[in-house]
């Protein structure tokens, strides 16, 4: 072997070597565009304070109902401060029994409903069923009639309204359920316990439906709010509404605690811990009970987690290709750049393992024509790599089991019932038709490099061009290969499929047959057909070539004319 050639192996193996190495470098990067990964949550919550030090945090406040659910959601995460924070919580209320009910002391309701000569409960009450007796009702009123707030005053002003939808107006029998959410928000707005947006948005909505006579949009948020007040004490709705921007957020986490009581304390959690019930409740109705799990994953490692999940608003990555902590760091001070990494990291990785191949294979005398095209190839393989590292790239998150839907009764004669619109086609992809895919292009890329070897063993061999052109004919079948393995993945594919042992999907079935088709016309039109037209020019010359003797007369053999 000459040293040329000693020196092209070496070359391939160091670029093999670097390839593999740079690939696998930006496959643990956890940096992902459609995902975060759990590497990256857990970095975020490093340092950050955790689920039962919020809730002791709560406790030194005296907010003992939100401490409640707090306490609940860091058993569910398995927090290792949950006996400190169950201890301290036990200890603050047998010292003040008296604030268990309420969640808390909260001095607008002090004087009204006398907390300190209250009968102790054992727990925490919903607010409504503080509201509905008789009594107390007539001492809020009371008690606000007085109020120097515009907002106050519209509030209480919707008690005369009679034109409601779902609620008994004030003034007739039933009524007791609307006066005491009205009341309820009046005290609440009295009080501050809105936030600002949501304070502005309350008293809009009482003055128009004053100025309409009717409840109409205002019916809504007080609906939603009765529903939060049956599931939560003074305290939890209080600090739940200072972080609710809007009557939409009430809505839609009103709707939640209809969907999901059982999973109140996590997602009750979520939204104090990330200072923000808008983000949580738009980030489970995207992403259902997945995404309540991701949230619950992110709780565990800490208020950093959670602020960064539901500040990115995607879904966790659980794939492998979610990268490791060591990395994390880096990803973090850098996400963008970090990306762009990663994904040059595949290109260039991948470039730098077919150029090795390339130069091992088909390099050498003779393989002129037969080097492969690693720049494209590079770019297919390496968008197979960032699409199997991001699994929701190509597959949308499925359809959220939290997401309200609103459908009203209208009556429609038979011949007016509109026809049921065609099921369009899914245009997302899910893991089994990538992964099918990526196999049916690895065989082809197979095929394509056993073309080459065999192109390169006739091209080096020592015989004339018209036996190698001759060896090339023979090699025909080898040469259609690679659509005979498409046509027979194609056929397997659906076979498979028809049997149910492979979810049925055309689109993984006929990539096989393309890649077949785009195999043999690259082998034959980029290869073979100028291997041919070389072997040819050259055996036309050898032709020419040879010198062609004179006819010569034999001695003494005369000739006859």
């Amino acid at each position: 072997m000459s040293a040329a050639a000693e020196r092209g192996k070496t070359v391939a193996a160091l670029l093999l070597v670097a390839g593999v190495v740079i690939a696998v470098a930006a496959w643990t990067l956890p940096a992902n565009l459609t995902s975060i990964s759990p590497a990256l949550l857990h970095e975020a919550g490093e340092g950050s304070p955790s689920v039962a030090r919020f809730g002791r945090e709560l406790v030194e406040r005296e907010k003992v109902g939100p401490a409640q659910l707090v306490l609940a959601t860091s058993r569910s995460v398995r927090d290792p401060g949950t006996l400190a924070l169950e201890k301290e919580l036990r200890a603050i209320t047998s010292q003040n029994a008296a604030i268990v009910a309420w969640g808390g002391w909260d001095p607008a309701v002090e004087p009204l409903f006398r907390l300190h000569e209250a009968s102790a409960k054992a727990q925490s009450t919903p607010v409504i069923e503080q509201f509905l007796p008789q009594q107390a009702r007539a001492t809020v009123l009371q008690a606000l009639q007085g109020s120097r707030s515009l907002g106050v005053q519209a509030l209480l002003r919707l008690r005369g309204i009679e034109q409601t939808g779902r609620f008994v107006p004030v003034n007739q029998s039933g009524g007791q359920p609307l006066e005491a959410v009205i009341l309820l928000a009046s005290l609440l707005y009295q009080a501050e316990h809105l936030s600002p947006p949501l304070q502005r948005e309350v008293r809009r909505l009482a003055d128009l439906a004053r100025e309409e006579g009717r409840l109409g949009e205002m019916e809504f948020f007080l609906m939603d709010l009765l529903s939060l007040a049956r599931r939560l004490d003074w305290v939890q709705l209080s600090e739940f509404l200072r972080r609710s921007e809007s009557t939409q957020t009430v809505g839609e986490f009103a709707h939640l605690a209809r969907s999901a009581p059982e999973q109140l304390p996590p997602i009750y959690t979520a939204a104090l811990f990330a200072d923000s019930a808008d983000r949580v409740a738009s980030y489970l109705l995207r992403y259902g009970t997945r995404g309540l799990e991701d949230l619950r994953l992110a709780l565990g490692f800490g208020q950093g987690a959670v602020n960064q999940l539901l500040l990115r608003q995607v879904p966790v990555n659980h794939s492998p290709s979610g990268g490791i902590e060591a990395t994390a760091g880096l990803v973090m001070l850098h996400p963008t750049l970090m990306l762009v990494l990663k994904y040059l990291g595949y290109l260039i990785g991948v470039f730098l393992v077919l150029r090795a191949l390339d130069l091992w294979i088909v390099a050498g005398p003779g393989g002129g024509l037969l080097h492969m095209k690693s720049g494209a190839l590079a770019v297919l393989f390496s968008a197979l790599l960032v699409v199997a590292s991001e699994p929701f790239l190509l597959k949308a998150a499925p359809p959220s089991e939290f997401r309200q839907h609103l459908v009203l009764p209208v009556l429609v004669t038979t011949s007016q019932t509109p026809a049921p619109a065609p099921d369009k086609p899914a245009t997302t992809m899910d893991a089994s038709t990538l992964i099918s895919i990526g196999f049916f292009a690895s065989l082809q890329v197979a095929m394509y490099l056993l073309c080459l070897v065999k192109i390169r063993e006739i091209s080096r061999s020592a015989v004339s061009p018209l036996i190698k052109l001759r060896l090339m004919e023979n090699e025909e079948n080898l040469f259609d290969g690679g659509l005979y393995v498409g046509i027979g993945g194609t056929a397997t594919a659906l076979v498979l499929q028809v049997l149910g042992v492979i979810e049925p999907n055309l689109l993984a079935a006929y990539s096989s047959n393309l890649f077949g088709i785009t195999c043999v016309a690259l082998v034959k039109i980029r290869h073979v057909r100028p291997f041919k037209r070389k072997l040819i020019l050259e055996s036309q010359g050898s032709f020419t070539q040879i010198p062609v003797p004179s006819p010569a007369t034999p001695t003494g053999v005369t000739t006859v004319s």
